[in-house]
This record gives structure tokens, C-alpha cells and sequence, in this order.
């Protein structure tokens, strides 16, 4: 036959052939798939860590960051040292991306906020000492006549002055008084001088400044130390300083004390926790990560509970016979068996709005933000401007209830239908920051909207959260806490500390006015010595 004949009829294969031939394209057909549903994996995979890598970008290089493109935020990588004046250069050297109506609106009311207010008034209370700066010679001389000029008046300008800090050593004398003619009274000596710390060198007013440099300025013990040392030549040991501001946080235990049991009587209680180190002996040149649990609500005390661990424990403990309302993040260890069988929990919106915006954040130049993650924060933003409304009016908690009814439901069910449909369309990774942000806030739904059947319950844990700054702060200063048995000490220094900065209470005169004495008092007074009771007197 001739090779270079083709046949127009079909070549008939043996049976047997044939369905090896159609095995073979089948199982090659489904390797294929196979192959391509993991490249399709892998690809959102690299997608969820290049979006968690520029996340931890952004949080290393701070907010102005975020307007940087991938290739600055890898070039600053590579620098030993980034300052805040490099990022901005960085941003100066490309466009910015193009802001949201948003965005601009939300710029806009920042601006009219920071509309500087004119001079500060300085406060009426405060001396005034008149300094009188005269005329130059040229202007004492009337310029025509020769003759002398005369003061007409003054042209006035108030500025806040201060005195350098001056210390000095008080001699307590305590006078010792006998008779001279009945010789067998005695001697009879004028009693002591109620003080803080009845054996240290350091005053009443020394010991308190001591502990609010450290526990609301944030400044270590060493480093004032240092500061006395440098300035004034006085040397004193570490050791005598820390002593004494121990001994404050252990005198305030009991008040801390009287102001949780205060809390729990209560119907509502925000709760959040914060890591801390502490050197221990069984740790050789490592921390223990403790914690500061810290259980407060709007108009009441700030009460910190040190702990040795994160465990479900410790909340479980302390809420054990509450049955109000506990709002707290969306950490598991308040989720389940804490509190009463009536106790209700809620969940902070901030924390899923801040998840959103994450996902936002994370949106590189090249690739769009997806505008239902915008319409997400959009929504959520509404609801925060309905409480923000209400705060502005000074409304009561009723009045906030009925504009919330008002307002809110239709940005709820939208929201929760745009969460629904952007779960089930597929197109977000579920372990993706967007993806997690969806879960975490859909999981939690009923607990995030209590808020429409409770009045007294916030949008966020804001007031909480702010509650934890000063320990946030004072670590990155003073490091950590030197022993466990000093945490509930400083626990409840922090406790009285953040009470007052939240209540408007004078810190000072409240320690100054409280402490002397605390410890011959009885367990029933403790109740009028809270910052809660003190603020309510200078009210009246």
C-alpha cells in the first residue's frame, strides 16, 4: 500500500484500546484540574502572606506608611534605622492613591475639628506676679521736646510660668514636755506624724510624686533616681524609692477591693486584658509573660487584676457571681462558663471595624480596594455616627436607645446581607485578612448587636481599651515588673491612678488627702475613700 495514501474512514481501534485511550484523558483531564485547583490555592495563599507581610509593614513603619507602594515598603526594609522623616520622603517621591468620597469627607471633619481655638484663657486660680518690662532710654525722651515721657499703661501678655522643682529637708521635731516639780510623770513626747511610710526618708508629698512620675508620666523609678542625682546631688538607693511606692500599692489593695465588688453590683462592665513581663528566679535572663486584667465601665472606677496567666480562670474567678452585662473583644476566654446563667455577653464593633480596615489597608496600588470592604467600614462608620449624634446632644441613655431604633436597622441588615453575600461568592480567601474579618464578624453577630436591645451597652470597648495605654506606655519605659509579688501592688496603683485620670479626680491631692493613716482605718470607711466616692464629694 502506498504510504503516502490517507484514508477518509476512521481508525478503528481495538475495543480494549480504546478504553485505555479514554482512561488515560480522563485521568489526565482530572490531574490537570487537580493541578489547577492548587495553583489556584497557592495563589491565594501567596496573596493572604504578601497581605499579612505589608500589614506588619505598615504596623513597623507606622500610619503614613499605608500610603506607600510595596517596592518603598521593601526598600525601607532593607535600612538598619527608618526614621519618620524618611517615610514621609518616601511618600513624597510617588503619587498618593486616590482617596474615597469617604475618606474626604472624614478629612474634611478632622480638619474643622483641629481649627486651632484661639489663645488659651490661663486659668483664673493661679497667681499672677507682674513683671514689668520699661521702655527702652530712647523712649523714656519725648523725641520733640526732650522732656521725660510718662506711663500711660501697659500692654499686657499672660504666659504660664514655673518654678524650678525645689526639694528641701523638713526636720520633724516632736517636742518632749516634763514637769519640773512633779518628777515622777515622766516625760511626755507629742505623737507621731501620721505619714505614709512612718521609717522612710522621703515625705508624703516625695513618695506620691515618686509614684505618679512612674505610674501616670510613665518615667522609671531608675531614671528619676537619675534625675535627683543629676540635678540637685542627692543620692539615694533604688531600693528606698521602690519601697516606698510598693508600700502605696499595698495600703490601696483594699480600696481596689471595695471598688470591684462596687463594679460587679453594677449591670454592665467592659473587660479587657494586657501582657506584662515579670522577672522571675526560675527564668534566667527571660521575662514571664503575665497579665493586667482590667474591668471597668463609663462613670465608675478602673479596677486591674494582676495575674500570672491568660487562662479562662481568671474572668471565670472574678465573674463568678455576676449577671449583668459583660462586654468585652472577641477573646475565647469570655465566650463560655463565666459568670451566672443571666450574665450577658457582648462584643465590641471596633474591633470588626478595625479588621476591615486592615483588609483596606493591605490593598496595594496595583490592585483596587474592593469597594464592598469600603462599604462595609461605610456602614459600620454609620452606626458610630448615631452614637456620636447622641454624645454631641448629651442625650440620656433612653433618648441614645430611641435614636439608635431609629437609624440603625436598615444599616444592619444591609450590613449583615453584604457580609452573607461577600462569604458565599468565593472570591475571598477565608483565612485572608478580608476573609477573617468576615468570619470573626459574622460569628459573632448577635453579640456585636446587643447594643439595639440594651441601652447601656457602647459600640466599642473603647473606654476599656483606653484604660490600658498607661501600662501599654510604661512598659516600653520601665521594661517590666521586677517580682510576681509586686504585680498586685502596682496593679492596684494603676487601678487608683486610671480611676481618677477617668473620674476628673485630682490625682495628687487625692493620694495626699487618702493615703496618710489608710492603714488604721476600718474596712467599713474604705467605701467613702474610692475615686468614685471622692469625685461625687467634690461634686457637692
Amino acid at each position: 500500500m502506498n504510504p503516502a495514501f490517507k484514508s477518509s474512514l476512521p481508525v478503528v481501534l481495538d475495543p480494549v484500546a480504546a478504553a485505555i485511550v479514554a482512561q488515560l484523558k480522563q485521568e489526565m483531564g482530572q490531574a490537570i484540574a487537580a493541578k489547577d485547583r492548587i495553583i489556584a490555592l497557592s495563589e491565594l495563599k501567596i496573596q493572604k502572606l504578601v497581605e499579612e507581610l505589608r500589614l506588619e509593614r505598615i504596623k513597623t513603619y507606622g500610619k503614613q506608611s499605608e500610603k506607600l507602594s510595596d517596592l518603598q515598603l521593601k526598600l525601607l526594609d532593607l535600612e538598619p534605622s527608618v526614621s519618620s522623616d524618611e517615610v514621609e520622603g518616601e511618600i513624597e517621591r510617588g503619587p498618593l492613591p486616590e482617596s474615597t468620597e469617604s475618606d474626604r469627607a472624614t478629612d474634611k471633619q478632622r480638619r474643622a475639628r483641629q481649627n486651632h481655638p484661639g489663645r488659651n484663657e490661663l486659668p483664673a486660680h493661679l497667681e499672677r506676679v507682674a513683671k514689668i518690662i520699661p521702655c527702652t532710654p530712647d523712649q523714656c525722651t519725648c523725641g520733640k521736646c526732650g522732656d521725660d515721657t510718662k506711663v500711660i499703661g501697659y500692654e499686657e501678655t499672660e504666659v504660664l510660668d514655673m518654678k524650678p522643682i525645689e526639694f528641701f529637708v523638713t526636720v520633724l521635731k516632736r517636742e518632749k514636755r516634763a514637769c519640773s516639780i512633779c518628777v515622777e510623770q515622766g516625760v511626755a513626747t507629742a505623737p507621731v506624724l501620721v505619714r505614709i511610710a512612718p521609717k522612710s526618708i522621703f515625705s508624703d508629698e516625695t513618695i506620691v510624686s515618686f509614684l505618679i512620675g512612674k505610674y501616670a508620666d510613665s518615667v522609671p523609678l531608675y531614671r528619676q533616681r537619675a534625675i535627683l542625682l543629676r540635678d540637685l546631688g542627692i543620692d539615694v538607693a533604688l531600693s528606698t524609692i521602690n519601697d516606698s511606692v510598693l508600700r502605696v500599692g499595698e495600703l490601696l489593695i483594699p480600696i481596689v477591693g471595695v471598688m470591684a465588688r462596687d463594679l460587679l453590683a453594677g449591670i454592665y462592665i467592659q473587660a479587657d486584658e494586657t501582657h506584662v513581663g515579670v522577672q522571675t528566679p526560675d527564668k534566667k535572663g527571660e521575662n514571664h509573660k503575665a497579665y493586667f486584667w482590667q474591668y471597668s465601665a463609663p462613670d465608675k472606677g478602673v479596677v486591674f487584676d494582676f495575674e500570672m496567666t491568660r487562662s479562662k480562670e481568671v474572668p471565670k474567678a472574678f465573674f463568678k457571681d455576676y449577671g449583668g452585662i459583660l462586654h468585652t473583644d472577641g477573646y475565647a476566654a469570655y465566650e463560655k462558663d463565666i459568670g451566672t446563667k443571666d450574665l450577658i455577653h457582648a462584643c465590641c464593633l471596633a474591633h470588626s471595624r478595625r479588621k476591615f480596615i486592615e483588609a483596606i489597608k493591605v490593598q496595594t496600588k496595583a490592585k483596587a480596594t474592593d469597594p464592598k470592604l469600603e462599604r462595609v467600614v461605610v456602614l459600620m462608620d454609620g452606626l458610630f455616627a448615631i452614637d456620636r449624634e447622641a454624645r454631641e446632644q448629651k442625650l440620656s441613655l433612653d433618648d441614645r436607645h430611641a435614636l439608635r431604633q431609629e437609624r440603625a436597622p436598615a444599616v444592619l441588615v444591609e450590613l449583615h446581607a453584604l457580609l452573607l453575600a461577600m462569604q458565599a461568592s468565593g472570591a475571598i480567601l477565608p483565612k485572608s485578612i478580608a476573609g477573617n474579618a468576615i468570619s470573626y464578624t459574622l460569628n459573632r453577630w448577635e453579640k456585636l448587636t446587643r447594643f439595639m436591645e440594651h441601652p447601656v451597652i457602647e459600640l466599642s470597648t473603647n473606654w476599656a481599651e483606653n484604660s490600658m495605654r498607661p501600662i501599654a506606655i510604661g512598659t516600653r519605659n520601665w521594661l517590666h515588673l521586677g517580682s510576681k509579688e509586686a504585680g498586685p501592688k502596682i496593679a492596684a496603683i494603676f487601678s487608683i491612678v486610671e480611676s481618677c485620670r477617668k473620674l476628673g479626680v485630682p490625682i495628687r491631692k487625692y493620694l495626699a488627702d487618702v493615703l496618710p493613716g489608710l492603714a488604721d482605718r476600718s474596712i467599713q470607711s474604705l467605701a467613702k475613700l474610692t475615686p468614685t466616692a471622692y469625685a461625687a464629694m467634690m461634686a457637692k
